[in-house]
């Protein structure tokens, strides 16, 4: 299980990607998509058949690729907009894709957030 700070952006590429791209290939499409790749960012490719993951990032002067195949089943492919070109996920979201989890059908109660500061008297 990885976990990560909240801090990290999460990026997941909306449309598959050839699982036989290395870090460079997958650094290429990164930047097709105008993201800064050396952010320390993760972003998040699927197969064609979506049973097979990759996670790319930037950490300490070179790059990381996490791959994971699952040998059955597949992972579920986050509800995106057509023309979007990648989705914004958070470390939990990862985590529930990466177990196979359909993130769609998993209901999220709102988050408590504290009283505006600017608000108070």
């Amino acid at each position: 299980m990885l976990t990560w700070p909240s801090c990290i952006k999460i990026y997941v590429a909306s449309q598959p990607c050839d699982m036989r791209n290395g870090p460079d290939g997958l650094a290429a499409l990164v930047r097709q998509q105008g993201l800064n790749v050396f952010a320390g960012h993760l972003f998040v490719f699927l197969s064609k058949t979506c049973d097979r993951v990759k996670i790319l990032y930037w950490e300490r002067g070179g790059f990381v690729v996490w791959y994971k195949r699952l040998e059955r089943g597949v992972f579920k492919m986050p509800n995106c907009e057509k023309e979007a070109q990648n989705v914004a996920l958070d470390p939990s979201q990862l985590a529930m894709l990466l177990e196979g989890l359909d993130l769609s059908k998993v209901r999220r109660p709102p988050r408590w957030q504290p009283p505006d500061v600017c608000a108070l008297p």
